[in-house]
Order: structure tokens, then C-alpha cells, then sequence
């Protein structure tokens, strides 16, 4: 079985915090090309990198935060029951031997069976 070696965690936290800082300098230069683009009076084009701007600040904080991922099993696992053992077949009186009462097909090993009342266990 092969094992992928995981970062420590301090060098997740360096990924994290260097993927956040690259994006909000892609948000800073959104927002000064947008300020550019209105002051030459470019219209509806100074629309595009100040949704850019407005946008990215809450995907550079849902990917910061977003930390390893948990280790073991993921995705589906079938339901697995926890049940009891199944208890075994009595022991049936080997072939040909007469039954103990007399009559064919009585079950004399149930509790009852005989008219006795059943005992408390």
C-alpha cells in the first residue's frame, strides 16, 4: 500500500497564506484598472475588473480558510450492520432413533411443548 506524505502543518498554513496574498494583489490591480478605466471615461468596461475586485476578496477568504482535508475514508463506505451471532441449529437425534415419548413429531425439547409451562430464563 502506497502512502502519499502529507505537508506539515505549518507548510499548509504558508500554501494558504501565500494563495491569499496573491490573490488580493490580483484584486489591487482589478481595482486600479477599474479606476483607470472610469477616469478615461471607458463606461461599461470599468464594470469588468471592478466586479473582479469586489468578487475575489470572498474567494481568497473561503480558500484560506478552507484547511486539509480530513484524513481516513472518504466517499461511500456500504452500510455495515453490527449484529449479533446467529445461534446454531440444535442437535437433532441421530437417524433412526425412536423418540423418547413415544409420538412422532413432537418437539419434547421446546419448553411447553409438554403441556409444562414455559420456564423463565
Amino acid at each position: 500500500m502506497v502512502t502519499e506524505a502529507r505537508p506539515s502543518m505549518s507548510d499548509d498554513i504558508a500554501y494558504r497564506q501565500r494563495r491569499y496574498l496573491i490573490m488580493m494583489g490580483i484584486r489591487a490591480v482589478c481595482f486600479v484598472v477599474a479606476v483607470l478605466l472610469f477616469v478615461n471615461h471607458l463606461g461599461w468596461l470599468t464594470a469588468i475588473p471592478l466586479v473582479g475586485a469586489i468578487a475575489i476578496p470572498y474567494f481568497a477568504v473561503v480558500f484560506a480558510n478552507g484547511g486539509r482535508e480530513p484524513s481516513g475514508n472518504r466517499g461511500f463506505r456500504p452500510y455495515e450492520p453490527s449484529l449479533p451471532a446467529r445461534p446454531t441449529a440444535p442437535q437433532q437425534p441421530g437417524q433412526g432413533a425412536a423418540d423418547p415419548a413415544g409420538a412422532p413429531g413432537t418437539d419434547h425439547g421446546t419448553p411447553g411443548s409438554s403441556g409444562a409451562p414455559p420456564h423463565n430464563a
